[in-house]
């Protein structure tokens, strides 16, 4: 399933793919993979994305 709530904040902050994966130190292609839903990240990445960008996970992550 896509994440286009990370797209979305991310976007808002004016971070581009590689931007948000230098400040968690990750690939580019590992935020597009999580962005697509092809990439499941761990607990510790997605509390690093949630800290760059000011959400928390349930704002970012969590399934409805």
């Amino acid at each position: 399933m896509k994440n286009l709530r990370l797209k979305a904040a991310r976007a808002g902050m004016d971070l581009s793919q590689e931007d948000l994966a230098k400040a968690v130190g990750v690939s580019r292609q590992t935020i597009s993979a999580i962005e697509k839903g092809d990439y499941n990240p761990t607990i510790n990445l997605c509390i690093s994305i949630c800290k760059v960008l000011g959400k928390t996970l349930d704002e970012l992550f969590w399934e409805e």
